[in-house]
């Protein structure tokens, strides 16, 4: 199992640790109702995928 020669220091662990980044979810408005909506995925307002109804909503 491969182990580590030497202890990585403070400061190279928060370097390499300062790339963990919290990111916001991309989103695109639906072309039906203009509400956010992953991209690439049904419209959960509308229910709408390409210009499609797939989902029933009632």
């Amino acid at each position: 199992m491969a182990v580590p020669k030497r202890k990585m220091s403070r400061s190279n662990t928060r370097s390499r640790r300062a790339q963990w980044k919290a990111r916001r979810v991309p989103t695109a408005p639906c072309p039906q109702c203009r509400e956010p909506k992953l991209p690439h995925a049904a419209c959960q307002v509308c229910g709408t995928y390409h210009g499609r109804q797939v989902i029933e909503l009632s």
